[in-house]
């Protein structure tokens, strides 16, 4: 590799990497198109990503000592594509299908560049003006998505200095503790001498109120965010009271019944119940109304996590599924998952618009009291106008088309559903009920046994078909032509032994039936080369007497 060039250091050569360039041909100008050039070529390749080992990735990046020259911004972009871009994950590829992080329109590349170019703060006025009332803007038709009021409430509240129908975060991690801290405050508010727990603290609350402990009440399934909830607000990881699902990975009113019950019992408080919509390994729904029945029954704060499922309120033929998500205290959506906006877009919605005076904070030099400044409100100060992206997205796509995108992503999990179904060598283990869903690669002679197995021959042969399915989910990434992800359940269909399964996510408008074929097709091939795995599970059911010697 040539040695490189640096640029001089002087205030002019400073001052023009801050200007706009003076014309097109400009050395900027050509390294900006060149650049997006670059881009879209990554971005219309159907692959995942070049393959190169991590490590080898590592060095290129192991400088541990500043840069003490400036180097030619062309120099560097070249550095970029061909050490960083080349290595990227490829997540808008329609053969992408293993995680939810979204595809994106093209049409957010140049308002991208519009966003980084204003350069707005949002945590005060004075840093971004109109980005202010977009962003309440956004949070108001959110809110309205969510729990419908009528014109006059959002006339009244969107825009209020004292109140906030919601909040933009960084992401559903964020937007759960938001609500939780809320939930918290509100719980253990100022009362006569004690001045409230975000003055004295949770051990001065815990005893005013004579509460033994605070719990929050989720799903085994709940994400793992609210455990970091949990921590970071005080409650502590013991108190995430994690309560079993049914068959279809819900959670199970009766038993969170008589979990709040006893808490009851034993003087602790339920602070929290929370329901998720679209949970993060198989995109189910917990029966929101009945949760809401229940936190009603003990005064508990009701929080949705919609982060995934929340955007099926878009389409009207699904919206049903969220039944009860409008009792809700509060709901998280990230707007950077099935709305397709770039990561960074989460908000958390608040049925109340007084509930963030629980949280408000000001500081008289950038946030004072009685403005309209957003940073009193969030508990992220300086933060980008994402909310632009998000306002576009729905402008340009239009509910009717998020709507088509929904619906369309929900039939394709279906479909795929029945493709595996029809293959003697896969199987579904949780059935879609948004567009995520699980399944297996199991030998046909492996699978024809399990039919008869009984509950001590599942625990022997599971292990064996873990293995393998690891093995196939780790080739098929390293191959790179298209991408599952794994995670691991307990299928009551097999005895709730912990089983290892293929997860796919199916929102990419993109992705056709041909790829999804294709992607069982490489499984099974790459499969077929796992010959000592193979040999170990015939071993296992010759010896469990499920296959015949031959």
């Amino acid at each position: 590799m040539d040695d490189p060039q640096y640029a001089e250091v002087n205030q002019e050569a400073l001052y023009r990497i801050f200007t706009i360039p003076e014309a097109p041909d400009s050395t900027l100008g050509k390294i900006e198109k060149h650049l997006s050039e670059n881009l879209m070529g990554f971005l219309g390749e159907h692959i995942v990503t070049r393959e190169k080992p991590l490590q080898d990735i590592e060095k290129d990046f192991q400088a541990s000592q500043l840069p003490e020259l400036p180097q030619f911004v062309s120099d560097h972009t070249e550095f970029l594509l061909d050490k960083l871009v080349a290595h990227s994950v490829h997540t808008s590829s329609p053969r992408f299908i293993g995680h939810m992080t979204s595809a994106l329109p093209y049409f957010l590349l140049p308002l991208a560049k519009l966003m980084v170019g204003l350069n707005q703060n949002l945590v005060k006025i004075e840093t971004s003006k109109a980005f202010t009332p977009l962003e309440r803007n956004v949070i108001g038709m959110l809110h309205h998505l969510v729990y419908g009021e009528n014109e006059a409430f959002y006339q009244r509240w969107m825009h209020s200095a004292q109140h906030a129908l919601g909040a933009f975060c960084s992401g559903g991690t964020i937007a759960n503790m938001t609500a939780l801290w809320i939930a918290r405050n509100r719980l253990l508010k100022a009362d006569g001498e004690f001045t409230g727990i975000a003055n004295e603290g949770l051990a001065a609350g815990l005893q005013h109120y004579g509460y033994k402990r605070l719990t929050i009440m989720i799903s085994e399934r709940g994400h793992y965010s609210l455990g970091k909830a949990a921590d970071v607000l005080g409650i502590g990881r013991k108190n995430l009271v994690a309560i079993p699902t049914d068959d279809n990975n819900r959670i199970r009113p009766d038993l969170l019944r008589q979990a709040c019950q006893r808490i009851n019992d034993e003087g602790g408080k339920v602070m929290a119940i929370i329901g998720v919509a679209g949970t993060t390994e198989t995109g189910h729904i917990d029966p929101l109304d009945e949760l809401a029945d229940i936190a009603e029954a003990y005064q508990a704060h009701f929080h949705v996590d919609a982060a995934w499922g929340g955007a099926t309120l878009l389409s009207n033929s699904h919206r049903h599924l969220l039944q009860g998500i409008e009792r809700a205290d509060s709901v998280t959506i990230d707007a950077h998952k099935q709305m397709y906006v770039p990561m960074g877009a989460g908000m958390v919605l608040f049925r109340d618009p007084a509930m963030v005076r629980a949280i408000e904070h000001h500081a008289e030099y950038i946030i004072r009291q009685g403005s309209k400044d957003l940073g009193s409100l969030t508990m992220e100060g300086s933060r980008p106008g994402m909310a632009m992206l998000v306002y576009s997205a729905l402008h340009i796509i239009g509910r009717r088309g998020y709507q088509m995108l929904i619906d369309n992503s929900l039939e394709k999990a279906r479909y795929f559903a029945d493709l595996i179904r029809e293959q003697d060598d896969f199987e579904v283990i949780s059935e879609p009920e948004l567009c995520l869903l699980t399944y297996r690669y199991v030998p046909a002679r492996v699978k024809q046994a399990l039919t008869q197995a009984n509950a001590e021959q599942v625990q022997r042969l599971t292990p064996h078909l873990n293995a393998l399915t690891r093995y196939i989910q780790k080739r098929q990434r390293e191959n790179g032509q298209s991408f599952v992800s794994r995670t691991k359940l307990t299928p009551p269909q097999y005895h709730r032994e912990p089983t290892v399964v293929f997860r796919v996510v199916l929102a990419n408008p993109l992705t056709t039936a041909e790829m999804l074929a294709d992607v069982l097709a490489e499984q099974r091939k790459i499969a077929q080369k796992a010959t000592s795995l193979l040999g170990a599970l015939r071993t296992e059911l010759r010896e469990l007497g499920l296959l015949e010697p031959h």
